[in-house]
């Protein structure tokens, strides 16, 4: 018996129903936001009208699509996209990859790294390797997948205080940006790591403001918590799911053992 799945969207009115669909939206709703005619919208999504470029990146920022469905809108509208999308190793991003590379360095001595928008290991600093000495070998095959390092009994968990639900907040958030993109990869990934989760809520109350992890080292235990930031006006792909992580001490004890670390490093 054949099984019917549905198709990908590909031509732009699916595309546009899609990802109105996504932000649950009616075509009424979209367009008054957009300031259009709903016959109009109607006559785009079913192909009746082709669009215009100007008409696309209008109804694509009120979408609020992420750059990338921005670039394959415009492309199926037979439109140049508008955004670039390089690799992180080539010509036309060394200005920013030296200028992050830059940034972590700043960071010493507190570990600090740089993800991809499926939170594989891109670039760290060298106080970074704190994180995953002692782990399981398997989960250092590259590319190191931070996530996975997290919740994994051989990783983090293995050498910290962290646990899997030390993660959940980034998870969660992370499952709804799945959602909200519409990322079957990284979809993919959260279902992995979901698995590692409590099956419940926490139910004792919280003691500090923000999730830290202790950490053991060889001049003793380092208490950290974290900062994740993204690039604030992103215009290529690459640098949009880029995402910079700082751990930083959590008390002055802490700050002293990483400067401490970092000595013995530069020596």
């Amino acid at each position: 018996m054949a099984v019917q799945t549905e198709r990908e969207p590909q031509t732009v009115g699916e595309l546009v129903r899609f990802w109105r669909t996504q932000r649950r939206l009616t075509q009424t709703e979209l367009a008054l936001d957009a300031n259009l005619s709903t016959k109009h919208l109607s006559f785009v999504e079913t192909g009746r009208s082709r669009p215009s470029r100007q008409l696309l990146v209008h109804l694509a920022q009120h979408l609020d699509l992420p750059i990338a469905e921005r670039n394959r809108l415009l492309l199926a509208g037979g439109f140049a996209p508008p955004y670039l999308e390089q690799p992180y190793d080539g010509e036309v991003m060394r200005p920013l990859r030296e200028s992050l590379s830059r940034l972590l360095e700043a960071h010493e001595p507190n570990p600090a790294l740089i993800v991809d928008g499926l939170w594989n290991l891109i670039e760290s600093n060298r106080a970074a390797s704190l994180l995953w000495d002692g782990v399981d070998p398997e989960l250092l095959e590259p590319p190191i997948n931070m996530l996975r390092l997290g919740v994994d009994p051989g990783g983090m968990p293995r050498i910290s205080s962290m646990t899997a639900a030390c993660n959940a907040p980034l998870i969660h958030r992370l499952k709804r940006k799945s959602r909200e993109d519409g990322d079957p990869a990284l979809a993919k990934l959260v279902n992995e790591v979901e698995a590692y989760l409590p099956d419940g809520p926490p139910t004792s109350r919280a003691t500090q403001p923000v999730v830290s992890l202790r950490l053991q080292t060889r001049v003793g235990e380092v208490e950290l918590f974290t900062v994740i930031a993204t690039l604030g006006a992103p215009l290529d792909v690459t640098a949009a799911n880029l995402a910079i992580e700082t751990f930083v001490p959590m008390n002055l004890e802490s700050a002293a053992r990483l400067a401490e670390l970092s000595a013995h490093r530069s020596v």
